[in-house]
């Protein structure tokens, strides 16, 4: 290809930030972003005169340019790169680099994601969107025929494009970037067709159905081919699973060949904001959710209204999770549920479980709406499990809208494994309510709290109240029994239930003393709580 070397002061001398002639635009709706001067291309015919003998794959004349240049510390989010291509191309290829210096310890050093808009445009939330692989990849190509997983094959279409980098940690240093764009001229080839799966599976009727929400494939960061995700849900004795690879929809047109009468395949999405990450849960088949804004940019409103839109559902990821950018500030006013247990059991889901049941609380208090909890494995390669932990919904069928439905309601618990089984009910007033629902009692009389369970081997049982733990019973070695307390709907607004494992010395712990340790074993069960109000109020 004929290789055309682009002055590096078109982007900034290295030490010295953005040039001033680099820049063309900063700011948009969103994130602060910075806007570099475009990259322009020959006409396929003009290239193809100019061209040294190197071509396409088909014959088809090529041709690529190189920007390089240095992000100081404080740069605006996203860096916009315009590329200008001509009529007449077939495909676009895009490599990049950059370098990573040392730093001082604790200090972030360099992560800078990538991914690219076409020409309807870059504009938050625009129609423009075909990918993005984070940091994934250094390199991806899209043309009519295929594109690189994490990308929308399409024609590429003359106008504006934007390479887009995302440095969302940048080094005392600065970053040093390199970006190559090539296109390749001549004839699109076939469009693939998309295979989305379907929205129902064969299901039990109105049944518990279990499924992981939260898994990642080779379309985003995950190292497990959407076939291997697939064989993972089912090997996990899951019911259905939700797509929820970050910031692109592009495996939503693979998942078709993975679905099946056993295995409801949901589409969806996790965005990751500079503010938090969150799941878009059962969107339409191939519909994307932008990502660029912070709490501050009060966009977020805005995308779970588009995600509503469509059916599905808006749940906060992972709140406590230490990494740059993944902490949860967006608050709770426009979650349909949260997600409280993230892969296998450790201190942030702790704190997570104490959030959620201090906002039930609040719920209670205020006479608002509650936000269920769900928990999912995050599972992105080996040997991180699928399935671990899950939730199980009571669905009036094994159908997107049904899972939803159910998930939006609170009718669902949290296991650690298809091997944990359980009921919760509480009972009075010759009256019964489940997970999720209210039971409506004299305030004085007598209401039954029962949990039955199985596979949890010396476990403890925990009930939960407004007013903390209240009950706590041992499993024997079986890891089965029934658990049963006393209340009123007076004492108690609301009751959850937790099963739990031994502690590391085999004790079961005291859920009313403090200390520096956890004061219990890992988690093996959660529930959504069962609500309880005073008759006539």
């Amino acid at each position: 290809m004929d290789i055309l070397r682009r002055d590096a002061e078109r982007s900034g001398e290295p030490g010295n930030g953005p040039g001033r002639r680099g820049i063309l635009a900063a700011g948009v709706a969103g994130a602060a972003a910075l806007t570099l001067a475009p990259m322009t291309f020959a006409h396929s015919a003009e290239a193809a005169e100019s061209t040294t003998g190197t071509t396409g794959s088909t014959g088809n004349a090529g041709t690529t340019q190189v920007i390089s240049g240095h992000l100081a510390t404080g740069v605006a989010d996203f860096v916009h790169l315009p590329v200008e291509v001509p009529s007449g191309v077939r495909k676009i290829s895009v490599s990049y680099s950059y370098d990573k210096p040392a730093v001082p310890s604790g200090t972030p050093g360099n992560s800078c994601d990538i991914g690219i808009f076409d020409e309807r445009g870059a504009g938050l939330g625009g129609r423009g969107f075909r990918g993005w692989s984070g940091g994934a990849r250094t390199s991806f190509e899209i043309s009519n025929s295929e594109a690189t997983p994490g990308y929308l094959p399409g024609k590429v279409h003359r106008g504006t494009w934007h390479i887009v980098l995302g440095p969302y940690q940048v080094a005392p240093q600065g970053l040093n970037y390199r970006v190559e764009v090539g296109l390749t001229y001549g004839e699109p080839g076939p469009a693939v067709p998309p295979t989305f799966p379907p929205q129902r599976a064969k299901g039990r009727g109105r049944a518990w159905y279990r499924g992981d929400c939260h898994l990642h494939t080779v379309h985003s960061d995950g190292k497990r081919l959407p076939a291997e995700v697939a064989a993972g849900a089912r090997e996990a004795g899951l019911d259905f699973m939700v797509s929820t690879d970050h910031n692109t929809s592009s495996a939503h047109a693979v998942w078709g060949d993975c679905a099946g009468s056993d295995l409801l395949i949901i589409t969806g999405e996790e965005v990751t904001t500079r503010n938090g990450h969150w799941l878009a849960l059962g969107l339409p088949p191939g519909e994307w959710i932008d990502w660029r804004y912070r709490n501050r940019d009060d966009a977020f409103p805005r995308f779970a209204r588009q995600v509503r839109r469509g059916g599905g559902l808006v749940v906060p990821a992972h709140m406590y999770c230490a990494y740059v950018a993944s902490q949860w500030k967006f608050g709770f006013d426009d979650a349909d549920a949260t997600e409280v247990w993230t892969g296998p059991w450790t201190y942030d889901d702790e704190h997570a479980v104490s959030t959620w049941d201090q906002k039930i609380g609040e719920a209670v208090r205020s006479g608002g709406r509650w936000v269920p909890a769900m928990g999912n494995s995050d599972a992105h390669s080996a040997p991180q499990v699928i399935g671990l932990p899950h939730n199980v919904v009571l669905a009036d069928d094994l159908r997107t809208d049904s899972v939803m439905d159910g998930i939006r309601a609170g009718r669902s618990w949290i296991a650690e494994s298809a091997a944990v089984e359980l009921t919760f009910t509480v009972s009075g007033d010759a009256r019964q309510a489940g997970i999720g629902e209210r039971l409506d009692a004299p305030a004085d009389a007598p209401v039954d709290v029962r949990l039955d369970v199985k596979g949890v081997p010396n476990g403890t049982v925990r009930f939960i109240t407004d007013e903390g733990q209240m009950h706590q019973e041992s499993l024997g070695a079986e890891g089965a029994g029934t658990v049963v307390w006393r209340t009123t709907t007076s004492l108690a607004a609301y009751v959850r239930a937790e099963v739990r494992h031994p502690m590391a010395n085999g004790s079961a712990g005291q859920g009313n003393t403090m200390g520096d340790a956890l004061m219990f074993g890992p988690m093996a069960a959660l529930t959504n709580p069962v609500f309880l109000k005073p008759s006539g109020r």
